[in-house]
């Protein structure tokens, strides 16, 4: 084990951890881009494809973040995540190699097997190296693997499949996590613990020590639903610019990519600044600033959904895309805060599990079902009116966050 000193070792350590983390998300939001040729060469319906995008990959990954957290908090979490790294990529280079929707969707159960050893880990170690103050900050650079892996799949994925075919850009993304993970493994050493004894506090523990909380649902389910939206656009707001903004794959990659990048990183950054701030006066704007941005959020996406203009609704997207990413570091920065430091990993895993089964599990599929509802009466904009139908979720997101504040300060844990 090392002791983390120094502000160049966290640094570091965080850099590694980012990049493994945009791994997470490259090889997740890939398919967002290849929905179209894949729909196409397979046969799919929109539900179908809701499901490759959400539901496959959430079933296992919700549900076995909970023992591989608890197994990073009492083992390396280094480890853990590097072997999650390794078989992750495995899965998604194999998405490459099928010719069925049932093969493809084992595939993405893999790939949900993968990453459900990756992120609670993360947001443990985060928390264990950095002092309280910067905490919310160094998870917010962290949760930047998630605009920089959707944003370079998205870019990249549409590149390779314009120019080669969807499978490719399977086989190349997957194969660039295996070739990293040993590279992490050998450079990431378990800082040292200092808490009490891990080793008597069981996963029911831990989980009875959020039921109490009401924060923790509020919290949980806040995310949930915003998850819900975010999952559900990232995956087939890529679909939506080819249907009814009539870009080609190519295109829609360039402008998604583009807003990924340039909507996402300013709000996650400023989301981890203003927690900072706010929370060394008051808790309570851990929770408020996620749920101020989420009632704005809701009509400035509707408003960009509801244009014509491919410049205009770039434009109006930016906004609601910086604002929706705004919830990540203080919301996480506050989940670490409700247990004690030992058995963070657990807590973040039964955080997730609330969040991802909901918000990854149905945001995809709620949408394609619905615009498969709709298409008898409207075409190709019964995509366009099934995304703005869900931006509800966000309405309903942000009131839980709001009701979570006050509670938050009296749940707090340093």
């Amino acid at each position: 084990m090392k002791r983390y000193d120094t502000a160049a070792s966290r640094a570091f350590v965080l850099a590694m951890l980012l990049i493994v983390y945009t791994f997470n998300f490259l090889d997740r939001l890939v398919m967002s881009i290849l929905a179209t040729p894949i729909k196409a060469e397979l046969h799919l319906t929109d539900a179908q494809l809701g499901m490759l995008g959400g539901l496959a990959f959430a079933i296992l990954y919700s549900v076995l973040a909970i023992p591989f957290a608890w197994l990073a908090d009492r083992t390396r979490r280094s480890w853990v995540i590097s072997a999650s790294l390794l078989v992750w990529s495995g899965f998604t280079a194999l998405c490459g190699m099928t010719t069925s929707f049932g093969a493809l969707f084992l595939c993405r159960l893999g790939v949900g097997v993968g990453e459900a050893g990756g992120v609670a880990p993360s947001y443990a170690l985060i928390s264990d190296i950095f002092p309280p103050q910067q905490r919310a900050r160094a998870l917010g650079v962290y949760s930047l693997g998630i605009p920089l892996g959707a944003g370079l799949g998205v870019l990249f994925g549409g590149a390779v499949a314009a120019a080669v075919d969807w499978r490719t850009a399977f086989l190349a993304v997957g194969l660039a996590g295996v070739i990293f993970m040993p590279i992490f493994a050998l450079a990431v050493r378990e800082p040292v613990r200092i808490g009490i004894d891990r080793d008597r506090i069981g996963i029911a523990s831990v989980f009875l020590m959020l039921a109490t909380k009401p924060s923790f649902w509020l919290l949980a389910f806040g995310a949930a639903f915003s998850s819900m939206v975010g999952y559900g656009l990232a995956f087939w707001l890529p679909s939506l610019l080819q249907r009814s903004f009539g870009m080609s794959l190519l295109a829609a990659s360039h402008f998604y990519g583009l807003l990924l990048l340039a909507g996402g990183i300013p709000g996650i950054l400023l989301g981890g600044w203003t927690a900072d701030r706010a929370g060394l006066k008051d808790k309570k704007g851990y929770a408020r600033i996620p749920g101020i941005a989420f009632l704005l959020a809701a009509p400035l996406f509707a408003a960009g959904m509801l244009s014509h203009s491919s410049a205009l609704a770039l434009l109006l997207f930016l906004a609601p895309q910086a604002l929706c990413y705004m919830w990540l570091a203080p919301v996480l920065t506050a989940v670490q805060h409700l247990v004690p430091a030992p058995v963070r990993a657990t807590a973040s895993a039964c955080f997730l599990l609330i969040n991802n089964l909901i918000g990854l599990g149905l945001g995809a599929l709620s949408i394609g079902m619905l615009s498969d509802l709709l298409k008898p009466g409207f075409g190709t904009e019964a995509l366009r009116i099934s995304m703005i139908a869900a931006l509800a979720c966000y309405l309903i997101a942000g009131l839980l966050m709001l009701i979570a504040a006050p509670r938050l300060q009296r749940d707090w844990v340093d």
